[in-house]
């Protein structure tokens, strides 16, 4: 029985998917369908493209806080894969996912059906296809080459834009415009699935020739998410390791010479010749040190009555360095060179 995080999740991959195949493919049967983009084909590309990529970007801030707004099989695919969800977790994604995109083209027939010009096999509800079905005329292994590009490049921005570093806005616009641009390349080669539930509800509903060609639609982007799964674990090593090199504390001049890597800011150490009360703390790479006397600094003679020690210094002051010449003439002459003092 799924908990309710979890029917709340794949409700939200649901509508979502949903809203993304009624508005993105609704706009591509309204231009392309209905020959809507007037004497300029790039124009209705273009139009269909930022369709789907301003799509998922309002998908993401409505429901990525839910499920991480996958809205796509290959995307979930990806994710598991790259062990970023569990295979129970994925499969469910998947049912409603399906359930979603067949949901949503349903609804965009409703709304088409009521117009006397619109015909179902003539003018279709956005689906892909290649030889007669693309506007290039590409063939399968075109389109199957163009889908798994396309996914691949789709998945792999989604997987490094939803790491825990990344800010969430930055995850949506990444994600919304690499959708675009893989449309406006993949749409007049061979429509641009890029998603298998975007292209499994338009098929179902039109059937035909759409229906037909739809395993290149289903498989194409699933092999498009393992390649991007791959090549995101490689990423994500080395970025792992160059973030660990970063945290790695700098080494001074000094302890360099001795192996000995340098404190990390804003610690605080002792050193052995520094007395009890004495601390070194290490803030942007400035050495503070308080207490009694400076660490690395030999105990002063002559300079207090038992201690041997220099008086502590006023609060917000630093202790004096070695006292110059003078100075230490006048303090042995006045202590006659012990720790008693000559009247």
């Amino acid at each position: 029985m799924l908990d309710t995080s979890m029917a709340r999740r794949l409700g939200a991959e649901l509508i979502g998917t949903g809203l993304l195949v009624f508005f993105g493919a609704g706009m591509a049967t309204v231009t392309l369908g209905f020959r809507a983009f007037g004497s300029s084909v790039a124009a209705g590309i273009l139009l269909i493209g930022l369709t789907f990529g301003l799509v998922l970007l309002a998908l993401f801030a409505l429901i990525g806080p839910i499920s991480g707004c996958h809205v796509n099989p290959a995307v979930s695919f990806g994710f598991w894969l790259a062990r970023r969800m569990t295979l129970i977790e994925m499969v469910g994604y998947w049912v409603a996912q399906m359930i979603g995109g067949l949901l949503g083209a349903l609804l965009l027939w409703a709304v088409m059906v009521m117009s006397p010009f619109y015909s179902r096999s003539r003018i279709g509800l956005g689906a892909q296809g290649y030889d007669g079905a693309s506007l290039l005329h590409a063939s399968a292994g075109g389109a199957f080459l163009i889908e798994v590009i396309a996914t691949a490049a789709l998945v792999l921005v989604t997987l490094g834009a939803t790491r825990t570093e990344v800010t969430a806005r930055v995850t949506g616009v990444a994600a919304g415009f690499a959708l675009a641009v893989a449309n406006f390349l993949a749409i007049p080669i061979d429509g641009a699935s890029i998603n298998p539930a975007r292209s499994f509800g338009p098929a179902i509903v039109v059937g035909g020739l759409a229906l037909s060609q739809l395993w290149l639609f289903l498989v194409a982007p699933l092999v498009g998410g393992i390649l991007a799964a791959g090549a995101f674990v490689l990423f994500g090593r080395a970025y792992e390791t160059g973030a660990a090199r970063a945290a790695e504390p700098a080494t001074t001049m000094a302890a360099a010479e001795e192996g000995v890597p340098a404190p990390a800011a804003g610690r605080v150490t002792t050193t052995p010749d520094m007395p009890p009360g004495t601390q070194r703390v290490v803030s942007g790479g400035t050495t503070t040190e308080g207490g009694a006397r400076q660490a690395g600094q030999g105990p002063a003679t002559g300079q207090g009555p038992a201690s041997g020690q220099q008086p502590p210094t006023a609060p917000g002051r630093s202790a004096s360095a070695t006292p110059p010449e003078g100075n230490r003439l006048k303090q042995s002459a006045a202590t006659g060179g012990g720790g008693e003092t000559i009247g």
